[in-house]
């Protein structure tokens, strides 16, 4: 007897016979973890669909980079009220720091790693082989796309909901911990008056799926540092390491 395959879910497009999909086992496993049942599931399986999964001419259509620009402000919003109703007595001064802290990139990326979401990401082998699942940028930019998904199909309060259990770990951490080197560096730069630092990518080398970036960072006329990474982001973050040491150090 002939085991009968799992039924797909698939995105709803015009003429498009291999659309990226999910089981509907994985959908459900998702709007569990996501704490939401979505009305229209097309939007969340677009959510999850990393560019690399389908052709170039229908990345805008069918990818995740739309609902990304959505969910990043969304965040954004959600983060700076819950800020300002949890820390009244602070400043605009010291709330940004905060908040830079709490969407960037790896902040997102953690929260996707925390919900163990990563697993469900729709992309392709090569990206798969490249390391996909794991990269910052790619979690970051899809934990960004869900929260615009939600907002879309239940509205704020929803992706609300979602957000504070996604970012838990972070809210509950000491705030030293919640602190890359980035941010420390900006706080000095705000406390001093000075512009923020400002990052350059000096080069780039090594393969696609293993780069090099060397970063140059500098605060002002008050000096510069040079590091290396494996991401921009890696880079930027041991560039401003070496930068804050040099500037706040004894002489």
């Amino acid at each position: 007897m002939t085991p009968t395959r799992p039924k797909r879910t698939r995105l709803r497009s015009k003429g498009k016979a291999n659309q990226p999909s999910l089981t509907d086992a994985d959908l459900k496993s998702v709007e569990a973890i996501l704490g939401h049942k979505f009305k229209t599931p097309d939007t969340l399986i677009r959510a999850l669909t990393h560019p690399s999964a389908v052709s170039s001419a229908d990345s805008v259509r069918l990818s995740n980079q739309r609902l990304e620009f959505l969910g990043d402000r969304v965040l954004n919003l959600v983060i700076a009220d819950r800020l300002i109703d949890r820390r009244r007595l602070e400043s605009e001064g010291d709330l940004a720091p905060r908040l830079n802290g709490f969407v960037k990139k790896g902040a997102c990326a953690e929260a996707m790693r925390h919900l163990g979401l990563s697993k469900y990401l729709i992309m392709s082998d090569g990206e798969i082989a490249s390391g996909g699942r794991e990269r910052e940028s790619t979690l970051g930019d899809a934990c960004e796309a869900i929260i615009g998904a939600i907002y879309l199909d239940a509205g704020l309060s929803t992706a609300r909901k979602f957000i504070e259990k996604g970012w838990a770990p972070q809210f509950q951490a000491p705030l030293a911990e919640a602190k890359d080197p980035k941010t420390l560096l900006q706080e000095w730069a705000q406390g001093q008056g000075l512009p923020l630092p400002d990052y350059d990518v000096l080069n780039r080398s090594g393969p696609d799926h293993a780069p090099t970036y060397e970063i140059q960072v500098r605060v002002d006329n008050r000096g510069s540092a040079v590091a290396v990474g494996s991401s921009k982001r890696d880079a930027e973050r041991n560039a401003a390491a070496l930068l804050l040491k040099s500037l706040t150090e004894p002489k």
